[in-house]
């Protein structure tokens, strides 16, 4: 991980993608990195559950990668069992199937806890066909959606999993339009301070309104360079060795 040195020089960390390898979508592009070395419980994944679909997610689960390590891979593992198996029928009910997603996630992740553990996330599957978005946010940082017209923001429809058992979440769903863009980020992006340069206010945080004014403004071609700027855009504002967290972005473009 890169440091601020004591002259004031600031390298920030090069962004790395996902693990794992991210399914090609017609008309649409997904993409997640995250920033510098991972030690914090930021877990995203993306899968094709059908002929039209896309499952992806974007989980913080509270505590240290070193600590939660048997939280992490309870969750990974049921996501893509069970968004497979709930999302596989082509006439499925994408609100039920996502609803009985996160009850299923969230009974997990206190099974592996054993006990109450917060793990906000924001899930959703995409059509491709219809260029819909079905989506739930438990207590995640706000998803944005960038359209011709305006800047969405996909805020919460329930509390983070992990806290109560038989805690759902709403799942409404979206149209994307040609050329919309969904932004998710982890709260290590927006909690990020900044460290002492010229013109900032040292201490204040990077926040989901400079998220937004970034997003606006973005000119990088894709899904992965739109995730990459922004990190580096985030990571260059903050001192990274100061940052708590994780900065991890997932984006997906619908292209056509």
């Amino acid at each position: 991980m890169s440091v601020h040195s004591d002259s004031g020089d600031f390298s920030p960390p090069t962004a790395e993608s996902t693990p794992n390898q991210f399914p090609k979508i017609v008309g649409a592009e997904i993409a997640a990195l995250t920033s510098g070395k991972r030690v914090a419980g930021d877990f995203f994944e993306s899968f094709r559950v059908g002929a039209e679909r896309v499952l992806f997610g974007l989980l913080d689960v509270a505590g240290r990668a070193e600590t939660n390590r048997a939280i992490l891979s309870a969750a990974q593992n049921l996501f893509r069992s069970s968004g497979l198996e709930l999302f596989a029928a082509a006439d499925v009910n994408e609100s039920e199937a996502m609803t009985a997603l996160s009850l299923r996630l969230n009974r997990a992740i206190m099974e592996a806890a054993v006990g109450v553990h917060s793990c906000p996330a924001f899930i959703g599957c995409y059509h491709e066909r219809f260029g819909t978005l079905c989506y739930t946010n438990a207590g995640h940082t706000p998803g944005l959606l960038l359209d011709s017209t305006s800047i969405a923001e996909l805020t919460s429809t329930g509390l983070p999993l992990g806290l109560f058992s038989h805690a759902t979440a709403e799942a409404p769903t979206v149209g994307m339009e040609k050329g919309a863009v969904l932004l998710l980020v982890s709260r290590g992006v927006v909690d990020g301070t900044c460290a002492a340069k010229k013109g900032e206010t040292q201490g204040e945080e990077y926040g989901l309104e400079r998220v937004k004014q970034y997003l606006q403004s973005q000119t990088a071609p894709g899904a992965r360079m739109i995730a990459e700027s922004l990190l580096k855009a985030a990571s260059e504002y903050s001192c990274v060795a100061l940052v708590p967290e994780d900065m991890t972005a997932l984006c997906l473009v619908r292209s056509a």
